[in-house]
């Protein structure tokens, strides 16, 4: 220890000195444990790759909280899973992170991206060296030094949809498949071609605004909830005749509009014209959602303690949103109590409870389309002429329930005299959607 100027003491060099030479007794031991292994018999088994060779008595040392966890039977299925990781950013880098060291022998990773400065908030081991590298070379880069054992196909390419079969089953078909892609088209094509060939996978819904980890969950993407990339992605594969059946990661946290905004690209470029040309490619987007860096990290783990439990016999249960049963229940009792005021008798209606987070979600997008609002919400008959049916009722607020039971449904009153032009073109675009998104259900 030194003292500079000003009388601190400094420690810096023998800190230094210290870390070199315990890496140096690392690697010397390190090279004395592969000379001893190497002078054992055939018999010893030994997970092999390419040209090094890492004995069964290290990997299991390595892994040895794994298979304290998982047991033998777990950790075998999991060594032998064949994963293709679909996007290396903020949430598929740390994907491959952690199937490596969680024991995974084979993996493929495909992406066209190359490592951005600001890739270094989340990304899982870039370093300054890596920016301007392509993603999955600097993944399998770093990732061999971890886990030697593991075959790690780096795909240095853009997924798409007429080059499927090639690129996820070039090297045999995968286990299971995981799909990290923020691009919106790109994303439905990838998990509506696994969902019709039967293959295994998940998939990871927008990191991006949302800060509060205890919202995070795995579930079927027909329950998601809070998540606008989810709904979008939700809505296309229905079109594509997939509703159920597709498991991901999303935020049940409700956006916040203070930090859902996209990052305005600065007035120069648009002065310059052809915005378009600035994106990578395509149809991929310009301007970047706001992302807190261990957010993406949280999903990719959350992928992966998803694979490894359920690969290995553990396996997790997913749970819907917080009471969104019970509200649905409420929702859809106030139009029970409504066609009763309006004497239905038996108070039966046409609309089952299964269909009432359809209508709030994929319908009206949790809010009222006379104020906006989504709070306090109820169900009501819109056009009295009408039977009730699912392109006859509206989410309203409870107040909007009573007010327009009583000038439209007792009172008589024409719609055109009770709402703007501008609602009723909103219910009536509402109920379009409804009937052409109703043949998928």
């Amino acid at each position: 220890m030194t003292k500079d100027a000003s009388g601190t003491w400094k420690v810096v060099v023998a800190t230094a000195a210290l870390a070199v030479a315990s890496t140096k007794l690392a690697e010397v031991g390190w090279k004395k444990y592969q000379l001893q292994n190497d002078k054992k018999t055939n018999t010893d088994k030994k997970v092999i790759t390419g040209k090094a060779a890492y004995d069964d008595g290290l990997f299991r040392e390595q892994l040895a909280r794994n298979y304290a966890f998982l047991g033998e039977e777990g950790m075998e299925n999991v060594k032998n899973q064949y994963v293709v990781v679909v996007g290396a950013g903020g949430v598929g880098s740390w994907v491959v992170t952690m199937l490596l060291r969680s024991g995974v022998r084979k993996i493929r990773i495909i992406d066209f991206d190359q490592v951005s400065l600001s890739s270094l908030n989340r990304h899982s081991c870039a370093t300054l060296k890596d920016v301007g590298t392509p993603k999955v070379t600097c993944l399998k880069n770093h990732m061999l030094e971890v886990a030697p054992w593991c075959e790690i196909d780096a795909i240095n390419e853009l997924w798409e949809l007429k080059d499927a079969e090639r690129l996820l089953f070039g090297n045999g078909r995968p286990d299971m498949v995981v799909d990290c892609i923020d691009n919106i088209d790109t994303k439905v094509d990838l998990l509506a071609f696994l969902h019709e060939n039967n293959i295994d996978m998940i998939s990871s819904m927008g990191a991006s605004t949302k800060s509060d980890p205890t919202r995070i969950n795995v579930g079927d993407i027909s329950v998601t909830e809070e998540d606008p990339l989810a709904r979008v992605v939700r809505r296309k594969l229905k079109r594509k005749g997939v509703v159920t059946g597709v498991p991901v990661v999303f935020s049940a946290e409700k956006p916040d509009p203070r930090k859902a905004k996209l990052l305005p690209l600065p007035d120069e470029e648009y002065e310059k014209g052809k915005v378009g040309e600035l994106s990578a490619l395509r149809d991929f987007r310009v301007r970047i959602l706001p992302v807190l860096g261990t957010m993406p990290a949280i999903f990719g783990l959350t992928i992966v303690t998803y694979i490894l439990t359920k690969v290995s016999g553990y396996p997790m249960n997913p749970i819907e949103g917080k009471n969104r049963i019970k509200v649905y229940d409420g929702i859809l009792q106030s139009l029970a109590a409504q066609m009763s005021r309006l004497g239905k008798k038996d108070q039966r209606i046409p609309i089952a409870l299964s269909d009432i987070g359809y209508i709030v979600v994929e319908v009206f997008r949790g809010k009222s389309p006379v104020s906006g609002y989504s709070t306090k919400l109820a169900l009501t008959k819109w056009d009295p002429k009408k039977p009730l049916n699912l392109q006859n009722v509206v989410l309203v607020t409870l107040e909007e329930q009573k007010e327009h039971e009583k000038r439209v449904l007792n009172g008589g009153e024409r719609l055109e005299d009770v709402y703007s032009p501008e609602v009723l073109a909103l219910v009536n675009k509402r109920f379009g959607e409804e009937e052409y998104y109703s043949q998928f259900r």
